[in-house]
């Protein structure tokens, strides 16, 4: 078992100088949103907030595959691998990601690493402090799109940037019941262009804040009710929030409904197939103007989790 850290003044220093770096970076102006969403956010929340790395203290792997707005041409996909531990005998996380977002023209796909310490109050609640560094590789077909105007040289040839480095950072304070965070996981504003034109929209990487909660309540001996909330917020574009409302039956399978401000509406089901294997499904309705052309969006996440620790009792974990 790990040795629990009492929080001295230095490091309550370093939570407050850290926090503080975190939230002036809230006010650097971005552009429009341009990380993907997901509706099983609470089970991938790696791939938005390093400080989540380590947290469930077992060896977690995730695939989540999202095909967004069915039926509508060229219409999002997104797939996302990750993986992360806990460093044994430490108080830090590892995480690895990878991300492949295709939005017709433009087909983006990163790697990215994530890092967190882990500061301990009690035996249940903690602070996680994250940083996330990788790189991405994008490119926009504009040369396949219709023009007005067949000789415009801004979609005369494709963008192709194949290198696009990126920092990240983000806060997630949790206990066996309830968690909390705010994340941004891209601080640098890359530049997109190809031979001094713009890509318009997509000219630079945005910086995109997140912000997330939620908490499991006992019902019955047989029943929990889990709601949670996720925001994001980018500068010049609409905030978006999701609340979810979820019951848990008898520690086997999750039942849930989301609603998305302005765009969708959702249920999910997840069950625990075997200690150690989750299968979930989502599907979101749109109820935005875009619902009379598309038939929804479906979502396929699978998990495991490994006990590195065969002598330690994990205490069970809701997110």
């Amino acid at each position: 078992m790990r040795k629990t850290i009492h929080i001295n003044g230095l490091k309550l220093q370093f939570v407050k100088r850290f926090l503080t770096l975190l939230l002036l970076f809230i006010a650097v102006e971005t552009f429009a949103q341009q990380d993907p969403l997901y509706t099983q956010y609470m089970e991938n929340l790696l791939s938005i907030n390093p400080a989540y790395a380590g947290s469930k203290e077992t060896l977690s792997m995730m695939a989540v595959s999202r095909n967004q707005w069915v039926g509508m041409a060229h219409s999002p996909d997104t797939r996302t691998l990750s993986v992360n531990m806990p460093i044994a005998k430490t108080n830090m996380g590892l995480g690895l990601s990878f991300l492949s977002d295709q939005i017709w023209p433009i087909n983006q796909k990163g790697l990215y690493l994530d890092y967190s310490y882990i500061l301990r109050f009690n035996r249940d609640t903690k602070l996680a402090l994250g940083l996330k560094a990788g790189v991405n590789f994008y490119e926009a077909g504009l040369s396949e799109l219709q023009t007005i105007d067949p000789g415009d040289p801004v979609f005369a040839s494709d963008v192709n940037r194949s290198f696009l480095p990126n920092l990240g950072v983000g806060a997630f304070f949790h206990s066996r019941r309830y968690y909390m965070g705010i994340s941004m996981p891209k601080l640098i504003k890359n530049t997109i262009n190809r031979t001094g034109f713009s890509t318009g929209q997509y000219e630079r990487e945005e910086i995109h804040v997140f912000f997330m909660s939620g908490y499991v309540f006992d019902v019955n001996p047989t029943l929990k009710f889990k709601p949670s909330i996720i925001t994001r917020y980018v500068r010049n574009a609409p905030i978006s929030f999701d609340l979810n409302t979820n019951f848990l039956l008898y520690d086997r399978i999750w039942l849930g409904a989301m609603f998305r401000w302005g765009d969708s509406v959702g249920a999910l089901f997840q069950i625990q197939a075997t200690k150690q294997m989750k299968i979930g499904y989502s599907y979101d309705y749109p109820v935005s103007h875009l619902g009379a052309f598309n038939q929804g969006t479906h979502e396929l996440m699978v998990s495991f989790d490994i006990n590195l620790d065969k002598h330690k009792i994990r205490s069970p974990r809701y997110f």
